[in-house]
Formats: C-alpha cells, sequence, structure tokens
C-alpha cells in the first residue's frame, strides 16, 4: 500500500527543492463525455468562488465549487452543418471538417494531441473509453461513427474505444502479452498484405485505413509492461488498490459508468497514464435507465423532453465526473491535490437534445497545477472568438504545447 503524503518524506518526488520541476506531479487531463445534451432549465451557474451557484444538472459538482470554470457560449462552426447527431459529434474535440456519404474523416482530436506529444512519457499514451459499443451505420447521410466516437487519432482514424472494465484494467497493469495476442495479429497484417495487391485503389485507401487501427493495437503490445520516465516524481500509489473487474461487460449501467470512473482515477494516480476519454453514452444514444426507475424510454428519445427523468438521468451522467473529482481530490501530491493536478472537462455535442449547437455545455474541473483560476464563469456569448478550438489551445499551453493553430482557431481564448 502506499504511504499517505508525509511532509518530512516527500513522495510526490526524489527531490526536497520545491523549484525541482522534475520532481512535481504531471498535469493530467480528462474529458468526460455526455450524449444528447442537458436539461436547458437547469444546466447553468452563476457567481463566484465558495459563493458559485450551480444548476441542479451540476449538483455532483457542488462540493468542488472553488475548483469549477463554467464556460458558456462556445461553439464549433462545423457542427452547424447536418444538423443531426454524428455532423454535430465527430469533431467535438478537433473543430474538423467531417466527410459525409458515409465516408469516415474528421480531424486529430485534442486528447490525441496531448497524447503524442505529452503522453508519451507513460506506459499509457492514453486512455479512452466507453459505456455503449459504437454503433457504425449510416443516419441521414453522415457515419454513425462520428456519434461513437470523440477522440480521433487521425483524421481518418477514431482512437479505439474500450468498452470492457477488465480490459481497460488489464491495458494499465497487464505485464505480459500472450502469444496468441501476437499471433493474431501477425495472421491479420498477413492476410492484409496479399489482398492488398488484389483490390482498387480506394479499397486499397480504405484497407490503410483499417490496419492503422491493427497498428494502435501492435503499438500497445510493444508498450505492455513497460513504464515511462518518471524523471524524478513518483506517484503516490504504485500499484492498483483495487481488484481487477470480472470479465463481460456490465448488466447495470450505473456499475459500468463507475468502475470506468474508478479506473480513470486509478491510472491518473498510478501514472500510467496522463490523458483519459471517457465516453459515457453515445450521441443519439440507446441506453436504458433501469438503475434509476427511467426504463420506458431510451436516452436519445428522453433527451426530447425536459422532464423530471431527463434531469434525474443529467444528474446521474455528471455523478461520475463527481465520483471522479472527489476521489482526485482525496489524493495529496505535496501541496495539491491530484484534481488541482489535472483539468477534467465536461462536454456534450449539443446544449439540450433540440440538437442546438449554437453554444456548447464545457465544465471545467481542477487547477491544471495553479495554471488555471477556478471558482467562476467564462461568458463568451457575443465575443469576437467563441470558438471550442481556441479553449483546446489555451489548454494545450499549459500542458507546454504551444501549437500555432488547432482545428478551425488561431487564437487563444481569453480568461483560462
Amino acid at each position: 500500500m502506499a504511504l499517505p503524503w508525509l511532509e518530512s518524506i516527500p513522495a510526490w518526488g526524489l527531490s526536497k527543492n520545491p523549484q525541482d520541476k522534475s520532481a512535481q506531479a504531471p498535469l493530467r487531463f480528462g474529458v468526460v463525455f455526455c450524449g444528447n445534451g442537458f436539461h436547458k432549465d437547469h444546466f447553468w451557474a452563476k457567481g463566484r468562488g465558495k459563493d458559485l451557484e450551480l444548476g441542479q444538472v451540476l449538483d455532483a459538482l457542488k462540493p468542488h465549487r472553488e475548483k469549477v470554470t463554467f464556460i458558456r457560449g462556445l461553439y464549433n462552426q462545423e457542427a452547424l452543418k447536418g444538423n443531426i447527431h454524428s455532423s454535430q459529434t465527430g469533431n467535438l474535440l478537433s473543430g474538423a471538417p467531417l466527410s459525409s456519404g458515409g465516408e469516415i474523416k474528421s480531424g486529430t482530436s485534442v486528447d490525441q494531441v496531448l497524447a503524442q506529444k505529452y503522453g508519451r512519457g507513460t506506459k499509457v499514451p492514453s486512455l479512452v473509453l466507453g459505456c455503449e459499443k459504437a454503433n457504425p451505420s449510416v443516419h441521414k447521410n453522415y457515419s454513425m461513427l462520428y456519434s461513437s466516437h470523440i477522440s480521433w487519432s487521425s483524421p481518418t482514424t477514431p482512437t479505439p474505444l474500450e468498452v470492457y472494465p477488465a480490459l481497460a484494467f488489464d491495458r494499465l497493469f497487464k505485464d505480459k502479452v500472450s502469444k496468441g495476442d501476437r499471433s493474431v495479429l501477425d495472421a491479420v497484417l498477413g492476410d492484409a498484405k496479399g489482398l492488398k495487391k488484389d483490390v482498387s485503389q480506394s479499397d486499397q485507401r480504405k484497407l490503410d485505413e483499417y490496419l492503422e487501427s491493427v497498428r494502435e493495437v501492435e503499438r500497445r503490445i510493444e508498450l505492455s509492461g513497460k513504464k515511462g520516465q518518471l524523471q524524478g516524481w513518483k506517484p503516490t500509489l504504485s500499484k492498483p488498490n483495487q481488484k481487477r473487474p470480472t470479465d463481460g461487460l456490465p448488466q447495470d449501467i450505473g456499475e459500468h459508468m463507475e468502475l470506468m470512473a474508478d479506473i480513470l482515477v486509478l491510472a491518473f494516480q498510478t501514472d500510467t497514464t496522463r490523458i483519459c476519454t471517457l465516453k459515457l453514452n453515445n450521441d443519439h444514444s440507446s441506453l436504458r435507465f433501469s438503475n434509476l426507475g427511467v426504463d420506458y424510454m431510451i436516452h436519445h428519445l428522453l433527451s426530447h423532453q425536459e422532464s423530471p427523468d431527463w434531469l434525474k438521468v443529467n444528474q446521474f451522467f455528471v455523478q461520475q465526473l463527481g465520483r471522479i473529482a472527489k476521489k482526485l481530490d482525496a489524493i495529496q501530491e505535496g501541496e495539491r491535490t491530484a484534481l488541482d493536478n489535472s483539468v477534467l472537462m465536461l462536454c456534450s455535442s449539443m446544449l439540450t437534445g433540440s440538437h442546438n449547437a449554437t453554444q456548447l455545455p464545457v465544465v471545467l474541473v481542477g487547477g491544471a497545477g495553479g495554471k488555471m483560476k477556478t471558482g467562476r464563469v467564462l461568458d463568451y456569448r457575443g465575443k469576437p472568438n467563441r470558438k471550442m478550438c481556441s479553449l483546446y489551445l489555451s489548454l494545450m499551453d499549459k500542458f507546454g504545447i504551444q501549437l500555432t493553430s488547432f482545428g478551425d482557431s488561431a487564437e487563444r481564448l481569453t480568461g483560462v
């Protein structure tokens, strides 16, 4: 078991010099996505600091109100095209144009830019979790894969989504790879090489896109059991302090979401990854909520009603972020907590279930290692720059990644 933080023994690093950056805890970035928006009457915030007031949807964040940043008025220009779930979701974290006609093309998402540039110092560059399987169909000329994936490793490659808690746990802590894992990959790559000679140029391109996801699994296998260079910093937990989840897909959605939330916390606490995206459901979701006594209608249809049950489901989703925030805030890392050393972003692809993407719901929790002022409401309505990608540029700056542009923006968001 890990020792608690002791003032005389700096468990978070090897150096007692507070100016030694190698002994400081790293920053973490987490995204928690809720499909289909929120209840329009109860998603709001006003005031500041300890007097920050939050609408009922955000009840679970009230204990952390001084570490919350509520952002109003941001949007993605490209998401206004199509006006359906898939066309508003696939570029939520990239701001990129989406291809229609069933073709798959978006843009590399902000979490994966961070993973590629910041996350290479850990065993797992990024962890992408979900609680609902991807939908491969086409809806109104757009692939539903856009509704199923917010994380993209490249413009044509959705980042592999792990919906099984046990396999997510194994990815973090499994140290050995079976011969079977390797032999399956070898067989797939061998067959693909032979097939490539006999298909059209267009199909070769599609095959290359498919194989990129295979290569991603291959890279995972190569990294299995390896740990990044800690450079003086020691995580407060070196081994998992919870047992491996049981195999299979949990039948209770409450249990499923809580397991995934706990795995995110464990991943950050053990420094197995510093970048995690948790997609609680798909946009256009088919989830039901018997655990809440709301089992008469699927999530998507429920989102078109501003009903007490819709509020109850919203609160249940935000409770998962509250669970993560509470656990991270209980982990002391020197003068700060793990929550202070993180940025958690709650988001959806529309403000309400009526497909309103002219404003997007965004709530940040955590202080980015002291680089963010919190306990605030930032309102960008009516301002010339209110692009989501401007927010991403500002957030990436805090992780030491300074880009001249990202998605549809070439300027930072003021005030973040």
